[in-house]
């Protein structure tokens, strides 16, 4: 009986519901609902995983003498996660790395938190980091599944991120420490800014590689929409 339905099925250019729930879209198929919300969850976990490799940067400080900032990877890690991860989960990875510091978990450099952390003179930084995220994705734009992205593109996606990064960061010192523009760069960008360039050139190569599997993991969704408005 299961045999003469398939049959009678093929014959009038049906396709037999035991094909439809083979191959790797088969939840998208049968059950586009549970599929879209596995992939969702996989987003949310993958933003989660990035905000603790933020945090988990920070722990890596290191001091310059007669300056008020650390050497610290975080910068790096948050240009990282708007160049894989694009504009608007990358920067919600950023969102919670600060959210968490602000009910204090020692996330911040050095194993700080807390409000008093982010309204201090070099408070301004962390907010330049969700700015920098933001920036890097919308330049580099979010990996796709078949599309390399060209190098240049991702070198300057990095590029802004660091500029843009470090602009509340200036202007929020200068407020609370009450130092001049000239006095704030000579602290607090020009000697970080040879250690800036390094890290910018490992985000470019690290994210080149990377871009693709996270593609595949956690933009698989807007592949197969893709590929089901062309078909």
């Amino acid at each position: 009986m299961f045999f003469t339905r398939k049959t009678e099925k093929r014959q009038n250019g049906e396709t037999p519901d035991t094909e439809l729930r083979s191959g790797p879209t088969r939840l998208c198929t049968k059950c586009p609902n549970r599929y879209h919300v596995g992939m969702a969850t996989k987003r949310i976990v993958f933003t989660a995983l990035f905000a603790a490799l933020t945090a988990a940067c920070g722990f890596i400080s290191i001091p310059v003498p007669g300056t008020p900032l650390p050497i610290v990877l975080q910068n790096m890690m948050v240009v990282l996660d708007g160049l894989l991860l694009g504009p608007v989960w990358g920067t919600a990875a950023v969102v919670l790395f600060i959210l968490a510091g602000l009910i204090g978990l020692p996330v911040f450099s050095g194993g700080t938190a807390g409000i008093t952390r982010l309204m201090g003179p070099t408070g301004g930084f962390i907010i330049g980091y969700a700015i920098a995220a933001l920036v890097a994705g919308l330049i580099a734009r979010r990996p796709v599944i078949g599309k390399k992205a060209p190098v240049v593109r991702l070198a300057l996606a990095a590029l802004c991120g660091f500029a843009v990064m470090y602009i509340p960061g200036v202007f929020h010192f200068m407020k609370t420490m009450d130092k001049t523009f000239t006095e704030t760069m000579a602290l607090c960008i020009l000697p970080y800014l040879p250690g800036d360039a390094v890290k910018l050139v490992l985000s470019v190569v690290i994210a080149i590689p990377l871009r693709k599997s996270v593609a595949q993991f956690v933009f698989q969704a807007d592949a197969d929409e893709t590929e089901g408005e062309v078909q």
